[in-house]
Order: structure tokens, then C-alpha cells, then sequence
């Protein structure tokens, strides 16, 4: 047998992975788990990296692991081919037609993903877990945390893991097992996901996004639909985007799989949705062609800052898979109770003089800003940063009757500045140009307060990645925060959850 058919033949822990030779292209969490796995596992394993991380750096180091660093392609594919590996495993940036992978891939040596790695390696800690996988263009943190929270309300060992920021590497690897895995993952994930058998799946939603790595809308939405193949008990989907059905409908399942949606309308047999204020499921009880069961109000989301449209979306599409599971209604309401949204994701900063300051610094392309803007009737609208070639124009078309004035940041301003000129040429718009001397949220702040009016909401919502002027959305959604408060002072309500 040779090495590449040895290589795909493994799909066990307890198979013999020693001596093979594996290159590990990254040192985010992802590379470094993938490389702390293979050196466990008896492997002769060399980390490849643009980066610099000096503390994994060290760790690597200590577990014996090679390490070769340049910013130049070039220099590292030299470095690559001389390391001659066996199987080539790829951190979830790197794009397809990034030239080391191209190399590898024309010298036949097995190109994986970190899930690929994980799902042939899951069987360490006795019986394997039940994964269930979570994609979609918005809301695949939020749903993967909803869906962890009511496994464990129904008293299942869960980890939410993957795209969230935790390896699945490392979940596998506890000593002490789990149930089930939920596993959100990224369409970069997914382009290179290999053969896995989800227990249930979902993708949430499509929009165009990361065009700039896949090449076109078409490739986008094919690695998404990844997420069906292979499912085993229930494909979830969303049935107001019927790009999402279309998966379903075309995915290559296993026998017995059930097609399950979710929405804000009134739902069928099979369905989950909302009924006089109800959220309610009509898919997993045996009356479901004459009865529902109650899951919660959108009253009571209310009172727990969840009844954004597109949150109970999350919460439905959640509630479907944890249902899929055998998780009880009474047990995701009791999971909802305790349930909080991560900062960032339309999180409430203050109210002064009737005027609502809202960090939805999460939504970073236009499908999830066209969510969060919808929530509001009045809008100051902070929008800019990093496009990543996706179209702004119907975003702004679709919002003019809304917006009361908007602020422009970041490295794509041009785009954004002329859908307003085209579709709001009468909406007052504010220009935050890049420079060392400004303080770009101070200066948001300030555009934002002189024409705020009672009623209205000041929204950060940018449709766009930080990555121009900040760290990390996080970084952008802290600096408007902290903007905000130092504006406000001591005039703001306590109002401080996220809506």
C-alpha cells in the first residue's frame, strides 16, 4: 500500500498515524491544534507560517514540533517541498488557490482541513460523539451557542465547538468525552470538509459573502451546502431563503433523514415557526399534522433582549436541532431563560435623550447589517470597513425610508459613499476619512450625536470586516462603546443588554 492510500485509509484515533510526514500550513488556534494532535498521534509534523506567534511558537518547541517561518510564498513553498510531506493539512484561511496547497494538491499529496483530520479522529475517548454541524451566511455563533445551551438544559455533555474558536481537535481530546459536539463551521471549513456524518444539520442562511475567497457566489453557496451531505436524522433549513431548501433538496443525505424548517410565519407539519406569539414545533411530536407544541412567547424574548427578527430565527432553527435530539420544550425555554447573546451582536450601549446607541460591530457584510437595521424604525447608520468584493447597493436601496443620517468608515468608503449618492442623496451622510491624528469612533460619535433625534437609534451595524482600522470586530465594537460612554458620561440609562 502506498502512502496516499494509507493516508486515506486511516479513520481512527486508534489507527497507526506514526512516522507520517504532515505539514501544518498556520499557527492560529487551529494550526497549533492540529499540530499538537499529530505529534500526540506519532507523526513527524513541521508547521508552516506567515505569522508570527511566539508564544505557540515556544509550545511547539516543547511537543517537539518543527517550525519554519516567512512572509514570502515563495520561500515557504521551498521550504514545503523540501519537508516532502505525506498529507498536507491547511488552516481555514488559506484559499483554495493558494499556492502551497495548488503545489501539494499537483503532487498528489492528500490536502485536508482541520474537520476532515477531526472527524477521522473522533473515536479517542470511547463512543463517539454525535455531531451536529451549523453554517450559514449570519448567526452561526449565536446558534451554535443557543443549540449548546439547550443539549446541556436537556442534560446532555455538549461542547459547542469549531468556527466558535474552539478546535474540534481539542474537544476530542477531553478525557472526559462528550455527547454531543456542535460544531459551527465556516464556509472556509466547509470548502475542504471531507467525508463526516453530521447527526443533524443547518445552514441558517445564504448572502453573498467572501466572494474574494471563493471565486463567485456559486462556489460560495456549494461549499456551504456542504453541511447536508451525509446527515442522518433531520436537515434544517430556512424556509424564507429558498437557496437553503435547495440544498436540502439536492443533498446527497443518508435513509430516513427528515427535511425540517424554520421561520417567523405559521408553520406546517415538519415545520417550526410562530403561531399567535408562539414559537412553536410541529415537527417532532406524532400529532404534528393536528397539533404544536409551545416553545416560548416572543413576549418573554422580549424581557430577555431576544426578540430580534433575526434572533428568533437563530432561537428556531436551534430549537430544531436540539429537538432533533430528544431535548424537551419545557427544557429550551429553561435554556432561553439563561441564555445572554456575546457582546457585539446588537448589544445595547445606552439611551440618553430618548436616543438608543446599539454595537452590532458582528454584522460584518450586508446580510447581517439588512437584519440588524431592520429592527429599528429611525436609524443613524455607522456602516464601513472591509467589503471583501461584496455589492453594498441593494443594502442601502432597500433601507433609505430608515435612515435619518448616515457615517461612513473605513478602506471601501468610495463604494458606500456613491449607493448613498445614487439611492440617498438627501439623507445627510458624514465621511470619517482615515488618518493618524483622528479618532475614528470619537469622530463617529460626534457625527452620530448632531443629528440623533428622540426616538432615533445610532446603530453600528458596518456590513463590512474590521480588519482595515481594527484588530477584529470585537476591537471595533469596544472602541464605539467606549466612544459612546465617554460622550454620554453619567446621562445614560442602564441599559446595557443586548436588545
Amino acid at each position: 500500500m502506498g502512502e496516499t492510500e494509507r493516508i486515506e485509509a486511516l479513520s481512527s484515533w486508534h489507527d497507526d498515524w506514526s512516522g507520517l510526514r504532515v505539514a501544518v500550513l498556520g499557527l492560529g488556534v487551529t494550526g497549533f491544534a492540529v499540530a499538537d494532535t499529530l505529534v500526540e498521534l506519532g507523526c513527524t509534523v513541521r508547521v508552516i507560517a506567515a505569522g508570527r506567534d511566539r508564544d505557540r511558537e515556544r509550545l511547539l518547541e516543547v511537543i517537539g514540533c518543527q517550525f519554519f517561518h516567512d512572509t514570502r510564498d515563495a520561500v515557504q513553498l521551498t521550504d514545503l517541498a523540501t519537508f516532502a510531506p505525506d498529507l498536507v493539512i491547511v488552516s481555514p484561511g488559506y484559499r483554495p488557490d493558494h499556492p502551497l496547497t495548488t503545489w501539494a494538491e499537483a503532487s498528489d499529496i492528500p490536502v485536508w482541513g482541520d474537520i476532515q483530520l477531526a472527524w477521522r479522529l473522533r473515536d479517542k475517548v470511547g463512543a463517539p460523539a454525535d455531531w451536529i454541524t451549523i453554517t450559514g451566511t449570519n448567526g452561526k455563533t449565536t446558534t451554535t451557542q443557543l443549540t449548546a445551551h439547550m443539549l446541556l438544559a436537556g442534560g446532555l455533555r455538549v461542547a459547542p465547538v469549531g468556527n466558535i474558536g474552539v478546535p474540534v481537535l481539542d474537544a476530542l481530546r477531553d478525557p472526559q468525552g462528550f455527547d454531543v459536539l456542535v460544531v459551527e463551521l465556516s464556509s472556509f471549513q466547509l470548502a475542504r470538509v471531507g467525508h463526516i456524518e453530521p447527526y443533524s444539520s443547518v445552514c441558517l442562511n445564504i448572502a453573498a459573502d467572501h466572494l474574494d475567497w471563493h471565486g463567485s457566489l456559486g462556489q460560495y453557496i456549494a461549499d456551504k451546502a456542504r453541511v447536508y451531505e451525509n446527515t442522518v436524522h433531520a436537515c434544517v433549513y430556512n424556509r424564507a431563503d429558498p437557496v437553503t431548501e435547495n440544498m436540502v433538496r439536492d443533498a446527497d443525505v443518508q435513509e430516513g433523514a427528515r427535511a425540517i424548517s424554520f421561520g417567523l410565519d405559521s408553520p406546517q407539519p415538519s415545520d417550526l415557526g410562530i403561531v399567535d406569539g408562539l414559537l412553536c414545533d410541529r415537527a417532532f411530536l406524532h400529532e404534528r399534522q393536528t397539533s404544536a407544541l409551545e416553545i416560548t412567547t416572543i413576549q418573554h424574548l422580549a424581557t430577555l433582549g431576544l426578540a430580534a427578527p433575526h434572533i428568533i430565527q437563530n432561537i428556531l432553527a436551534a430549537s430544531a436541532l436540539a429537538r432533533s435530539r430528544g431535548v424537551e420544550p419545557a427544557q429550551i425555554a429553561a435554556a432561553l431563560d439563561a441564555f445572554r447573546l456575546d457582546s457585539h451582536r446588537v448589544e445595547r450601549i445606552a439611551t440618553v435623550n430618548d436616543v438608543l446607541w446599539v454595537d452590532d460591530s458582528k454584522a460584518t457584510n450586508p446580510h447581517a447589517a439588512s437584519a440588524s437595521l431592520r429592527s429599528f424604525e429611525s436609524v443613524v447608520w455607522v456602516v464601513g470597513g472591509l467589503l471583501k468584493g461584496v455589492d453594498v447597493d441593494d443594502l442601502v436601496r432597500n433601507h433609505v425610508s430608515r435612515l435619518r443620517a448616515v457615517v461612513v468608515i473605513g478602506q471601501d468608503r468610495s463604494e458606500l459613499i456613491a449607493a448613498f449618492r445614487r439611492h440617498a442623496p438627501d439623507v445627510p451622510l458624514f465621511d470619517v476619512e482615515p488618518g493618524e491624528t483622528v479618532d475614528i469612533m470619537a469622530a463617529v460619535v460626534g457625527h452620530a450625536a448632531s443629528v440623533a433625534q428622540p426616538g432615533d437609534t445610532v446603530l453600528l451595524a458596518p456590513a463590512a470586516a474590521s480588519m482595515d482600522q481594527f484588530s477584529s470586530y470585537a476591537d471595533r465594537g469596544a472602541r464605539f462603546a467606549s466612544a459612546v460612554r465617554q460622550l454620554v458620561g453619567g446621562e445614560a440609562d442602564d441599559d446595557s443588554a443586548s436588545l
